[in-house]
C-alpha cells in the first residue's frame, strides 16, 4: 500500500507542475489552475490512505469548514477584492505549516537534528508569512490606512530576527523544548513577520505578496520533508521558487532590490525626495475626453489600482467597443506592478472580456506611445510617473515605467489631486500635453460612453 501511495504523490506532483506550466499563460491559465485543484484533492484522499492514519473525524470536520469557506468566499468575493483574499489565504497557507511544526514541538517525538532543525525553520519562515499576510490583508482591505513604522525599524527586524533564530537553536538542542520556549519562538516569529510587514506601503504590496507567497512555499516544504510527506515537499517546494522567481521579476520591474522594498519601503515618506514640479494641473471635461478619443487614431489604455477600486474594468471595456466600432485602435498597457497584487490588472481585464491579443506588457508597448494619439490613464499613478527617468534624487528613479508622457495626447482620470501610494508627486500631470479628468473611474468612464455615443449619432 505504500507504494501505491508514493506513486499516487509522484503523479500527483506531475499535475502540480503541469498546471503550474499552464497558469504561465492567461489563455490556459483556467485549466491549470483546475489541473492542480483535482491534483490537491487526489492527495488529500490518497493521505487517508496512510498506514497508522487516526483522528478521521477530525480532519473530515476540518475539510469540510475550510473547504466550506473557501467555496463561500470564492463566490461573494468580488474581483477587485482578489488581492485580500489571496493575501489571507497565502497567510493561511504559512500558518498551517507553522502549526504543523508547532504540533511537532508539542508531541515531542525525535526527528534528530537535521529534521529539527528543519521544523524550526518552517515554523520561523511560516509564522512570518502568516502575520505578514494578515498585515498584507489589513492594508489591502482598508483596516490599516497607513504605513507604521517604528523609530529604528531596521534595528528592531535584526533584532527580532536574530531572536527568533537563538530560540529556534535553543529548541533544537534541547531534547525537549518546554513549552515556554516554544511559545517564546513562535511569538517572536510572529512579531516579526507583522513589523516587517506594516512599514510596506500599498506601492511594494504586489512584491510583498509575491514574497510572502514563497515563504509559504518553503514554508509548507520543509514541513512535508519532517511529516516525510512527499506530495507537500513537491508542491511546496514548486510554489517557494515560482514564488521566489516572481518576486525577483517584480522587483526587477520596479528596479528595486528586495532588500530596500523590506528595509527602505516606498510609503509616504517618500515624498519628500525628488525635485520640485512646476506648473499647474490642468482639467477637462468627459465630452471633450470623448471627442479626443472618438477621432483618434489610437488610443492606448493604461488600467491601474483606481480602476479596479471603482470595478470599473467592465465601462472601460464597454467604452474601448464603442471606439473600435468607429474605427479607433485600442489597445492596454499593463506595468507588471500596477495594482495590487501580481497580475491584478490582468485578472480585471480578462474578467471583463479584453481578449488577450489586445493586452500589452510594458516592453511590447512601451515603443508605440509616440505613436499614440491618446493615452488614458486610469488610476495609475507611480508606474506612469516620468521622474523615474529623469529626476536622480528621486525615489523611484530608474524603476522602469509607461512612457505614456510621449503620447500626443495623455487623459488621466483619478479620484482627487493627491499623490500615489509611494507619496511621490506625479510629474504627469503637470505636462502640457496631460489633462485630467477627475472622479470615480466607474462614473466618469461612464459619462464618456453616454457622450461617444451621441458623437456617433
Amino acid at each position: 500500500m505504500n507504494g501505491v501511495i508514493q506513486l499516487a504523490y509522484f503523479a500527483v506532483a506531475v499535475v502540480f507542475i503541469l498546471g503550474l506550466k499552464a497558469m504561465s499563460s492567461p489563455v490556459t491559465a483556467r485549466k491549470g489552475i483546475v489541473w492542480a485543484g483535482y491534483a490537491m484533492i487526489a492527495a488529500t484522499l490518497v493521505t487517508f490512505y496512510t498506514p497508522g492514519m487516526q483522528n478521521y473525524g477530525l480532519m473530515i470536520t476540518a475539510i469540510v469548514l475550510g473547504g466550506g469557506v473557501a467555496w463561500w468566499s470564492g463566490r461573494v468575493v468580488k474581483m477587485t477584492d482578489m488581492p485580500q483574499m489571496v493575501a489571507i489565504y497565502n497567510g493561511m497557507g504559512g500558518g498551517a505549516a507553522a502549526a504543523i511544526a508547532a504540533l511537532e514541538f508539542a508531541r515531542g517525538g525525535s526527528h534528530g537534528v537535521a529534521g529539527t532543525t528543519l521544523a524550526v525553520l518552517g515554523a520561523l519562515i511560516g509564522s512570518v508569512a502568516f502575520s505578514g499576510s494578515c498585515i498584507a490583508f489589513a492594508k489591502l482591505q482598508g483596516i490599516m490606512t497607513k504605513a507604521w513604522r517604528l523609530p529604528a525599524q531596521n534595528m528592531v527586524n535584526v533584532g527580532l530576527a536574530a531572536f527568533a533564530v537563538v530560540l529556534g537553536l535553543a529548541i533544537v538542542v534541547v531534547e525537549t523544548p518546554p513549552s515556554a520556549l516554544v511559545i517564546a519562538f513562535f511569538v517572536v516569529a510572529l512579531a516579526l513577520g507583522a513589523i516587517l510587514t506594516s512599514p510596506i506601503g500599498g506601492a511594494d504590496m504586489p512584491v510583498v505578496i509575491s514574497l510572502l507567497n514563497a515563504f509559504t512555499g518553503l514554508a509548507v516544504g520543509l514541513e512535508g520533508y519532517v511529516l516525510g510527506n512527499p506530495a507537500l515537499i513537491v508542491a511546496g517546494i514548486v510554489v517557494g521558487a515560482s514564488g521566489t522567481l516572481l518576486t525577483q521579476l517584480m522587483a526587477k520591474a520596479m528596479n528595486r532590490p528586495i532588500r530596500n522594498i523590506i528595509f527602505t519601503p516606498l510609503s509616504g515618506a517618500a515624498a519628500g525626495g525628488g525635485e520640485a514640479i512646476e506648473g499647474s494641473m490642468k482639467e477637462l471635461s468627459a465630452l471633450d475626453a470623448a471627442s479626443v478619443m472618438r477621432y483618434a487614431s489610437k488610443v492606448i489604455i493604461v488600467p491601474g489600482y483606481g480602476m479596479a477600486v471603482a470595478g470599473a474594468q467592465h465601462k472601460v471595456w464597454e467604452m474601448a467597443q464603442l471606439l473600435e466600432e468607429g474605427g479607433v485602435e485600442v489597445v492596454f498597457a499593463i506595468h507588471p506592478v500596477a495594482g495590487r497584487m501580481p497580475g491584478h490588472m490582468n485578472v480585471l481585464l480578462a474578467e471583463a472580456g479584453v481578449p488577450y491579443d489586445k493586452i500589452f506588457d510594458l516592453e511590447e508597448i512601451n515603443a508605440d506611445f509616440p505613436q499614440a494619439d491618446v493615452a488614458l490613464v486610469i488610476g495609475a499613478n507611480d508606474v506612469v510617473n516620468p521622474v523615474a527617468r529623469t529626476d536622480k534624487s528621486s525615489p523611484i528613479y530608474g524603476m522602469p515605467i509607461l512612457n505614456v508622457d510621449m503620447a500626443h495626447n495623455v487623459i488621466v482620470v483619478k479620484r482627487g489631486q493627491g499623490a500615489g501610494y509611494s507619496g511621490i508627486e506625479n510629474a504627469l500631470f503637470y505636462k502640457d500635453n496631460c489633462r485630467m479628468l477627475y472622479g470615480s473611474a466607474q462614473q466618469i468612464i461612464g459619462e464618456v460612453i453616454t457622450h461617444v455615443k451621441a458623437l456617433e449619432v
